[in-house]
């Protein structure tokens, strides 16, 4: 088993509940968003003294709910702090960025660190889109587009040109490229069915968050495993990633405590924004293929919100509990869906950073050497 650990790089000191999005931002202090860029910064940093593979990040927009709009300058600032675990950008968001811009960072983060870059590249949800001006119709048909022309970037010899539906370049030919042959280890993110297919056609691992269901996510990571079976390509444990918020304490009862007051904030304060954002723009545009998928999008938020921790705990939602708890949760992860990664986020919402140091040592202690040799 491999294990990540993940940031988001939340706000922590609202005080009201943001009432529109783009929420406003008159509440900024930049002196405390200084403080908690260090804080965070060295916390990510730690991970690589408490056994984790990797570290990883993401890009998010217009809210306090992440205030890593760019996780490649997380990236470039661990590169020089850390000495062997793997970066992991979980991701850019593809289809609302300059696909050449893209290629050119990740190549030079990739030879920054040594060759320890892992490549994310993610569709993003709906609202960023708005955040952009980027049509959210046309996100899967720039995906491809974009990431077709990445994988050219990193590895033709010689200056190309492009003449794609999005993407026109006269001459292409960057530097540096990256140091990985013949081009980083990839991860696309995927919900369902139809963005696991599109995974599949890619030698990419697939990046799973928000399961609701173990056997819906089962039956989409299976899709991923046939189409990559379909273009020429076996994917075993190590292919799958799972995005989990997760809380280790001493005991399950502190666990618990300390993780219900974090998704208090996270959802009743960071979340809300953005759910309002999604709305309309699933109500207004055409984001996903048809409305099925649509509405299983909609039904996951709604149904996660809704849990009881208890409940996301035992539907496989969240890693909850001491050591020895989350071991056992760990271990069903592993054998239900088949998952070699875990991507962990132990910074939820206003959940002390003192708890997260503690649960990352706790991780390496008291988890890891019962759970590294799955």
């Amino acid at each position: 088993m491999k294990f990540s650990f993940f940031h988001l790089m939340p706000w922590t000191d609202l005080d009201e509940t943001p009432s529109q999005w783009p929420a406003p931002n008159a509440s900024f202090d930049a002196a405390r968003g200084k403080a908690l860029y260090d804080t965070y910064i060295d916390t990510m940093a730690y991970a690589e003294q408490c056994g984790f593979d990797a570290v990883a990040a993401n890009e998010h927009h217009f809210s306090p709910y992440s205030m890593m709009n760019n996780c490649n300058l997380i990236g470039a600032a661990l590169s020089q702090r850390t000495k062997s675990i793997k970066l992991a950008m979980l991701g850019n968001l593809l289809p609302l960025l300059n696909p050449i811009r893209v290629a050119e960072e990740y190549a030079m983060l990739d030879v920054m660190s040594g060759g320890r870059l892992i490549a994310g590249f993610v569709r993003g949800i709906p609202h960023e889109y708005i955040a952009y001006n980027v049509p959210p119709s046309e996100s899967r048909a720039r995906m491809k587009e974009a990431l077709d022309l990445i994988l050219k970037a990193w590895t033709e010899p010689e200056p190309f040109g492009w003449e794609g539906e999005f993407y026109q370049h006269r001459g292409i030919s960057i530097w540096p490229k990256p140091m990985q042959k013949p081009h980083p280890r990839m991860l696309l993110s995927a919900s369902n069915d139809e963005s696991a297919e599109f995974v599949g056609q890619y030698d990419a691992m697939i990046g799973m968050t928000l399961i609701i269901d173990l056997d819906i996510a089962a039956k989409t990571i299976e899709v991923y495993r046939k189409t990559a079976r379909a273009f020429g390509r076996e994917t075993g444990p190590e292919d799958v990633l799972l995005g989990q918020q997760t809380c280790i304490a001493e005991t399950d009862q502190e666990a618990r405590e300390i993780m219900r007051a974090g998704l208090e904030y996270f959802h009743s304060k960071l979340m809300r924004p953005q759910q309002d954002a999604q709305r309309i723009v699933l109500q207004k545009t055409r984001f996903f293929s048809d409305e099925e998928q649509r509405e299983f999008f909609v039904k996951r938020l709604v149904v996660h919100k809704s849990r009881t921790l208890e409940e996301q705990i035992d539907a496989g939602s969240v890693i909850c509990g001491s050591p020895e708890t989350v071991v056992k949760q760990i271990k069903r992860l592993r054998k239900h869906l088949g998952a070699g990664h875990i991507n962990i986020n132990m910074k939820i919402g206003t959940i002390p950073d003192s708890a997260v140091l503690r649960g990352m040592e706790l991780f390496r202690d008291r988890v890891l050497p019962h759970v590294a040799d799955l």
